[in-house]
């Protein structure tokens, strides 16, 4: 059986992130017949790619050919279905959106503490963690014992932490995040604010769960992945978790149980925040896709892959 190679891959490096830089990337990918999404800004690259393990590191290569970019970093995972089901590359102001005027990763950042160090760290008593994700990410799985911002989006992030500061200003702080990049842009925010010490996770949540045996772990759950696997887990194995249609939640097994969970139509999370002519509209779609799939194709308006940005 074929499997995918999926490279998680970002760097933080000053780019001309324009219409010929956006082509060259599409082209390259296209050629190799690569899938995912790659967003470029004057401040790096961000990205999920997957696609045959030649053909990633074809992509891999051109990637590495950039300003800066001869020694990026990637984390790996492979799928036996192409968990994207197109490619795109997207010009954006941050690789990481943030909506911090000033915050510079490439001037300064926190201390990277490697995964096989990360649980002496975090279980330290003057040791503060914190999820850098949003909500819906850390419900899945967090490390034990974090703080959850229970933010929505990124942009949250900012004002819940200059809030949180106050209740414990002389903790060391380490962050987290999938990737390492949120965390990245958050560490640096932190020293922006005045914090002299902050930790954050090298490589992630992937590199963790890929590096430290899960006897030995501290991680509690899986982790929520911005394609069609939705989870993964020690191993990065595949998780139980699939996608709602309508809010993008993703759902385990007892969400499917939930008599308000509807394929292609409600989950118990967006239920009671949609309306019917809504979950009408979401319904036909759900029949559109399952005539596509019953004809062997696949219905690329009813799909919910990457487009969030890692936001």
């Amino acid at each position: 059986m074929t499997q995918f190679r999926v490279a998680a891959l970002y760097k933080f490096t000053p780019l001309v992130a324009d219409k010929a830089l956006q082509d060259r990337l599409l082209t390259a990918c296209r050629e190799q017949d690569v899938y995912g999404t790659l967003l470029i800004a004057s401040e790096g690259i961000n990205g999920t790619i997957a696609g045959a393990p030649d053909a990633i590191e074809a992509v891999l290569n051109v990637i590495r050919s950039l300003p800066g970019c001869a020694d990026i970093e990637h984390k790996e995972s492979f799928a036996e279905e192409q968990p994207f089901l197109r490619m795109k590359v997207r010009l954006k102001k941050e690789i990481v959106t943030m909506g911090v005027p000033g915050v510079d990763p490439q001037k300064a950042v926190g201390s990277y503490v490697a995964p096989e160090d990360w649980n002496e760290l975090i279980s330290a008593p003057d040791v503060v963690t914190i999820d850098t994700r949003n909500d819906y990410e850390v419900r899945i799985g967090q490390f034990k014992g974090a703080v959850n911002p229970e933010t929505t989006s990124f942009r949250e992030f900012p004002d819940w932490f200059r809030k949180f500061r106050e209740t414990r200003p002389n903790a060391r702080i380490a962050m987290y995040c999938t990737g390492g990049i949120r965390c990245e842009k958050s560490t640096a925010f932190a020293l922006t604010e005045g914090l002299d010490e902050v930790y954050h996770l090298k490589g992630g949540i992937l590199k963790y769960l890929e590096t430290v045996p899960e006897e030995d772990s501290l991680w509690e759950g899986d982790c929520f992945v911005f394609d069609r696997r939705v989870a993964v887990r020690h191993g990065l194995e595949l998780g139980d978790y699939t996608t709602c249609h309508a809010c993008r939640e993703p759902l385990g097994p007892e969400d499917l149980k939930s008599p308000h969970f509807v394929a292609g139509v409600s989950c118990p999370h967006c239920r009671e925040a949609r309306s019917e002519e809504q979950r009408q509209r979401y319904a036909e779609r759900q029949r559109q896709e399952a005539r596509a799939a019953a004809r062997g194709e696949r219905h690329v308006g009813a799909i919910l892959d990457a487009d969030a940005d890692n936001d």
